[in-house]
């Protein structure tokens, strides 16, 4: 699918974070029940998290996890009833090795597809004069699109990055990255993230 030219540019501001949208073991492993092919998202992601961090910025993880309660209760399992595998305590809830969390850096649980979502991740945003959210994850047609939509709706400068997403649907996938590229935010480069992580 080729993507249409790109809508006016919000560009980055210059307080960025970073949000990696569910790298789980449960969609990141081969052989898991959720696994999907995202291998170069995971290796772009880890180069971007290496920057961010050199340059002291904000880094939020997510990942999702589901209780007994919840399968009586979370509509959304009901159309997707594979992702009820993720449950308390299931190594399949813990961020790959390859972007593993320092103990400094928030790790937000989610039930449902916005990162902003029943999480804290806007209080933490705001606490931190955030303006600019740069989105790497999984899937870009449901987890990245959600969260980038809410950012957008919260104000912040949403930018997905491309390189560093995946979905099971390469037509979803690019029609996703088109909608937020039309509507919400900018889709960038590794490139350009890297750039927006160096803005002062």
């Amino acid at each position: 699918m080729t993507r249409r030219p790109h809508a006016p540019r919000l560009g980055a501001g210059h307080a960025p974070a970073l949000l990696l949208v569910d790298f789980a073991r449960g969609w990141t492993e081969p052989g898991t029940p959720l696994a999907l092919e995202c291998e170069s998202a995971v290796n772009a992601s880890a180069h971007l998290l290496a920057a961010a961090r050199e340059q002291a910025r904000p880094v939020v993880f997510t990942t999702v996890t589901y209780d007994e309660a919840d399968l009586g209760t979370v509509l959304m399992l009901r159309k997707t009833p594979r992702v009820a595998a993720l449950r308390a305590g299931s190594a399949l809830t813990e961020i790959d090795p390859r972007l593993a969390p320092r103990a400094e850096e928030l790790v937000l649980t989610k039930k449902y597809a916005s990162a902003f979502f029943g999480t804290t991740l806007l209080p933490y945003l705001v606490g931190n004069a955030v303006d600019t959210l740069l989105i790497c994850g999984l899937i870009t047609s449901g987890c990245v699109r959600t969260s980038a939509v809410d950012a957008a709706q919260f104000g912040f400068r949403a930018l997905v990055v491309e390189d560093a997403t995946a979905d099971r649907s390469p037509e979803a996938h690019a029609a996703s990255l088109q909608v937020v590229d039309d509507l919400y935010g900018d889709v960038i480069s590794l490139t350009q993230a890297e750039e927006a992580l160096r803005l002062q």
